[in-house]
C-alpha cells in the first residue's frame, strides 16, 4: 500500500552537488511548496528508524542523493528504488602513510599492514568498502592483489543514525558528532600500528597535510573513471518507487531544480566552494583541492553511458566481496524518464 504523500522525505551526503546548492537557495522546498508538499530532513527525524533511511532508503515517499554503496545495499537488499541520476566527481582517494615508513609507491605497500575501519552494528558498512576499494584499486595498478597486503581490522560500535543531527539556522549545514577523518585507523596509523590506510575527501586531505602524512597514491589523478569508481563517485540520486509511480511530477520538479542550480553553478563556481566548503564543515582551500579545482566541483546531473559503467563497476566489487547480499543491473535500475521531463520543461520554460 502506498503511503499518502503528506511530505517529501529527503537526504543527502556532505559532498558537493547540485541538491546543496538548490536547498540553500529554497528552490527546492518553494518549487513543492507551490504544489502542496512540504520537505523534510531524514537525518533530522526524532526517529532513529526514520534516520536509518539515509542508508536503508526504508522511509516512504523519499528521495536520496548521496554515496553509492548505501544506495546499492539498499536495491540489492530488495528495498523498491530506482536509480534517477548520477554525479561523477574527482573526489580525493587517498592512500596515505608516515613519512617514516619508507613507502614511496603502490607497490612499497606489498607486505606492509593496512588499516581497514569495520563498522560492525552499520548495516552497509560503507566506510570499509570505499577504503577497501581504493586499495585493491592502487595494488591493482602496480600488479600486485589484496592478498599482498595484511589487513588490520578497526572494529567500531556506534551506529551513524544512533544520533540525530542539527544544522545552522538557514543553512544546510549539519553538524556531526568528530570528523569524518577522525578514525580509528588514522590513530593506528599515527601510533605505528598500521603502515597505511585510506582517507578520501576533504578532509582527508586537509588530515593529511594537518598531520604530515605521506601521500602514496590519489586515485583521483587517474584517467579511467572506472578506477576512480567508488563510494563518491558517482554519487547516485534515488527515490522510492512507489512515490515515482504515483506522483512522477514531484520526481521532475526536484530535479528541474538540480539542473536549474548546475546552470547557476557553472557561471558561479565561488558559490559551488562557499556552500560545499560549510557543509562538509573545511576551508573552501581543501574543498576546492580534494575534488580537482573548479572544473572537479562542475556540478552535473547524468545517466550519461560512462557514468552508469563507473556505477556498474562499484557495484560488481561490493558484490564481490560481499558487502550487498545480492548483484545489482545499473541499467535496469535507472529510470530516466523523470530527467527526461525534467530537462523538457526546463526547455519549455526559456
Amino acid at each position: 500500500m502506498t503511503a499518502p504523500l503528506d511530505a517529501l522525505w529527503y537526504t543527502r551526503c556532505a559532498v558537493p552537488n547540485s541538491f546543496g546548492l538548490a536547498m540553500s537557495h529554497g528552490w527546492i522546498e518553494d518549487r513543492l511548496s507551490g504544489i502542496g508538499i512540504p520537505i523534510r530532513s531524514i537525518k533530522e527525524a526524532d526517529d532513529p528508524r526514520i534516520r536509518e533511511s539515509h542508508f536503508d532508503h526504508s522511509q516512504p515517499n523519499s528521495l536520496r542523493y548521496g554515496g553509492s554503496s548505501p544506495a546499492l545495499w539498499a536495491r540489492a537488499s530488495g528495498r523498491e528504488t530506482r536509480a534517477l541520476g548520477l554525479q561523477v566527481t574527482r573526489e580525493s582517494q587517498l592512500i596515505v602513510t608516515r613519512p617514516d615508513s619508507g613507502i614511496q609507491s603502490p607497490g612499497d605497500l606489498k607486505g606492509r599492514r593496512f588499516g581497514l575501519p569495520l563498522w560492525v552494528n552499520q548495516q552497509i558498512d560503507f566506510l570499509r568498502a570505499q577504503a577497501l576499494r581504493g586499495l585493491e584499486n592502487v595494488l591493482e595498478l602496480a600488479g600486485l592483489t589484496l592478498a599482498d597486503v595484511e589487513i588490520v581490522d578497526f572494529p567500531v560500535g556506534a551506529t551513524f543514525a544512533g544520533e540525530k543531527v542539527h544544522r545552522i539556522p538557514g543553512t544546510e549545514t549539519f553538524g556531526t558528532r568528530k570528523l569524518a577523518g577522525g578514525s580509528a585507523e588514522l590513530r593506528g596509523l599515527v601510533r605505528g600500528d598500521v603502515d597505511a590506510i585510506f582517507l578520501h575527501g576533504a578532509t582527508g586531505l586537509y588530515i593529511s597535510n594537518l598531520l604530515e602524512l605521506d601521500v602514496v597514491f590519489d586515485l583521483a589523478s587517474h584517467p579511467d573513471p572506472l578506477v576512480r569508481a567508488n563510494n563518491g563517485s558517482p554519487i547516485v540520486l534515488t527515490m522510492d518507487r512507489a512515490l515515482l509511480d504515483n506522483a512522477h511530477e514531484v520526481a521532475a520538479a526536484v530535479i528541474g531544480e538540480l539542473l536549474k542550480a548546475e546552470d547557476r553553478a557553472a557561471l558561479h563556481p565561488e558559490e559551488v566552494r562557499q556552500i560545499a566548503a560549510r557543509e562538509v564543515n573545511v576551508s573552501e582551500y581543501w574543498l576546492w583541492r580534494a575534488y580537482g579545482g573548479d572544473q572537479g566541483l562542475a556540478l552535473r546531473t547524468t545517466l550519461d553511458e560512462d557514468a552508469v559503467a563507473a556505477l556498474q563497476s562499484f557495484a560488481d566489487f561490493l558484490h564481490r566481496h560481499r558487502f550487498i547480499p545480492a548483484p545489482v543491473d545499473v541499467a535496469s535500475w535507472v529510470d530516466p524518464a523523470p530527467l527526461a521531463a525534467a530537462r523538457a520543461l526546463i526547455h519549455a520554460e526559456v
